[in-house]
């Protein structure tokens, strides 16, 4: 049995695996970011989205085969839940990649952020969870922070296809949360996030496929090697996510999550020379803070 002593070093020990591991995933995410960016528009986009997803398939298949799930834990009784979460998320893949050729990757990093803020309105008005003041109060911040990320395109010193970008990310946003609804839905109604995982991929990928009549490339060894890289990177950060709040609680984790915003602005200037304007600088702490508040403290899931 035990000691009180033997228990509280392990849970710390737990706690402390957990955090490296949430760190691990947005250091993998910010390094599927950095693919993209420098894939541009050498490649369809319809074609990233499919290599993003179906190279994912390798690392999560594998993951649930080593946790004994595959493919036992890809049964459903909720198919159709599935086509519409999976249908969200995989159009907000296709608006989140454009976000990110068009705009600098911290500030697409950025705006993804705002995703609680309508997770929390949509959670309100389509679940039925109480909006206290807290809740109105980061919608409030979030929605401010977005209005200053627009200040340039009022001044009309946004630069060339910014503005476009700027709607792409605000609809990511949005998608993003129709599609975490969708999630909470399957996740109550006792479907795995293995099998939400999978099949996401899945449909995902079969969107992206969808798009090669419009005419795809034949990458050269350097896109090639970009896009395995975006999809194998996506896949091992929704892994490692997925195992950190396995060791550690949503309140130890949340903090750790923002380091995405860090990540992105270093490799932004390291790779691509970006340097973040000032309605990025103003709208960041905005944002953060809302999503931040807005975010229900027990409820932590992944598009």
């Amino acid at each position: 049995m035990s000691t009180p002593r033997e228990e509280l070093v392990n849970e710390v020990a737990s706690e402390s695996l957990g955090i490296l591991l949430r760190i691990s995933s947005t250091l993998a995410f910010a390094a599927m970011g950095v693919c993209i960016k420098a894939l541009g528009d050498g490649v369809p986009l319809g074609q990233v989205v499919f290599f993003r997803s179906a190279m994912a398939l390798v690392p999560l298949v594998l993951f649930l085969a080593w946790s004994g799930d595959f493919p036992e834990g890809l049964a459903t009784r909720r198919p159709f839940g599935h086509v519409a979460r999976s249908a969200m998320g995989a159009c907000a893949m296709f608006t989140s990649f454009e976000t990110i050729r068009l705009l600098p990757l911290a500030e697409a990093t950025l705006l993804s952020y705002l995703a609680p803020v309508m997770l929390t309105v949509l959670g309100w008005t389509l679940l039925g969870e109480a909006l206290n003041r807290r809740r109105i109060s980061g919608i409030a911040m979030g929605l401010v922070g977005g209005a200053a990320f627009c200040l340039p395109a009022l001044s009309g010193t946004f630069a060339e296809g910014a503005l476009l970008g700027l709607v792409l990310g605000l609809a990511t946003a949005f998608l993003t949360a129709g599609a975490l609804i969708q999630v909470r839905r399957l996740t109550l109604a006792g479907e795995r996030a293995g099998a939400i995982a999978f099949w996401f991929a899945v449909v995902s990928a079969i969107g992206g496929l969808a798009t090669l009549p419009a005419g795809w490339v034949v990458p050269d060894p350097e896109q090639a090697a970009l896009l395995v890289g975006a999809g194998l990177a996506g896949g091992v950060a929704h892994i490692l996510m997925t195992l950190s709040f396995r060791h550690a609680e949503t309140a130890a984790l949340a903090p750790f999550e923002y380091l995405s915003i860090l990540w992105a602005a270093l490799a932004g200037v390291v790779f691509f020379a970006e340097v973040p304007n000032w309605a990025f600088l103003l709208a960041a702490p905005l944002i953060l803070f809302g999503s931040v508040v807005a975010l229900p403290k027990r409820a932590k899931s992944c598009a």
